[in-house]
């Protein structure tokens, strides 16, 4: 992963050079090459906005996703397209890893997909930019993060109730939506794991966290608004509801898999999936809830919860959505963004 990308979170076509240092889809064909560079996110389709741009009926508007994961691997999600995207002639259904010069079909569109070999960044390029969310393969020990974990609710039936292709388009663009949120505010990395989403926010200034954990609730808010309007854009049964779980702590964070580790990573796990006992939205762990500093009347209840793996129970400020978003109105200027 590179710097945050701006605009929609889409890299553009471009020239470029050291082309072996970078990754990119060419066009069978025509050789039009579409470097993938400056982002996480790259969309295929025919739609203006697209980073890899398809004149062709056969392509819907908003075709597939490339992901750039945490690893510095690269994935293809398909968007529920009408005609479907295949690697190697097998249709994708989920986020499907895609390996040096594998062969991508959208359409009637045939694309080469070539690997990356990453380097690390230069002293010059990283002189006086904001490096606070450019992941390390160095891996260290005991990083203060705070971890979302965000979780479609009752996506087993729901995989069960919808045509495949309606369900991959429902994931690739919950993934797309969500992922773009929490990078806009401030998250270093974001995993996906199947109808879940992890997000790791990095505090470098550790004397004062409140605004970096105002981002994180903010990106969880948001990520709420926007699961619970899909259904408008795509014909499903009804609204998708989410749960979270926010825990902060150390951790270990880099690595070759640009990933973070620790206890605080599974209690923040298990607080969402305690979400469903307390019957409220979002879950926050103890000293999420005492680095915000809140004054009454705060909008959290104090609960006591028994987390999966954990001896003893443990407690847990839990708040509705439609709550959460009352309050962070009120905060807004301290959350920034």
């Amino acid at each position: 992963m590179g710097k945050r990308a701006s605009g929609k979170g889409f890299a553009t076509l471009e020239s470029v050079e050291n082309s072996a240092l970078e990754a990119s889809l060419t066009l069978v064909g025509a050789g039009r090459r579409f470097p993938l560079v400056g982002g996480q996110s790259w969309a295929i389709g025919r739609g203006d906005g697209c980073a890899v741009q398809l004149d062709s009926r056969s392509v819907s508007r908003l075709h597939a996703l490339i992901q750039r994961r945490e690893a510095g691997d690269f994935s293809l999600v398909d968007l529920g397209s009408r005609n479907g995207s295949f690697v190697n002639g097998r249709r994708v259904s989920l986020p499907t890893v895609l390996n040096h010069e594998d062969r991508l079909v959208c359409g009637d569109q045939e694309l080469v997909f070539q690997g990356a070999a990453r380097r690390p960044a230069a002293a010059d390029e990283l002189s006086g930019a904001d490096t606070r969310n450019l992941p390390t393969t160095a891996l260290h020990m005991h990083t203060l993060t705070t971890i979302v974990v965000v979780d479609i609710r009752d996506f087993t039936p729901l995989a069960r109730a919808v045509p495949e292709a309606l369900l991959s388009q429902t994931i690739g663009t919950w993934f797309l939506r969500t992922g773009q949120i929490a990078q806009r505010l401030g998250s270093w990395a974001q995993r996906y794991i199947g109808d879940a989403v992890m997000a790791v926010w990095i505090h470098d200034n550790q004397s004062n966290l409140a605004p970096d954990l105002l981002r994180a609730l903010r990106a969880v808010s948001e990520i709420d608004a926007v699961t619970g309007e899909l259904h408008r854009a795509l014909p499903l049964p009804g609204p998708l509801r989410i749960g979270a779980g926010v825990n902060t702590g150390p951790a270990m964070v880099g690595g070759t898999d640009f990933t973070a580790l620790g206890d605080t990573v599974n209690a923040a796990f298990r607080l969402e999936a305690a979400t469903k006992q307390l019957g409220l939205g979002v879950a926050l762990g103890e000293r999420t809830f005492d680095e915000l500093k809140l004054g009454p009347p705060a909008p959290f209840e104090r609960r006591q919860v028994e987390l999966k793996g954990y001896d003893a129970p443990s407690t847990a400020w839990a708040v509705s959505f439609e709550r959460l978003a009352e309050f962070l109105k009120q905060s807004l200027p301290a959350a920034g963004g």
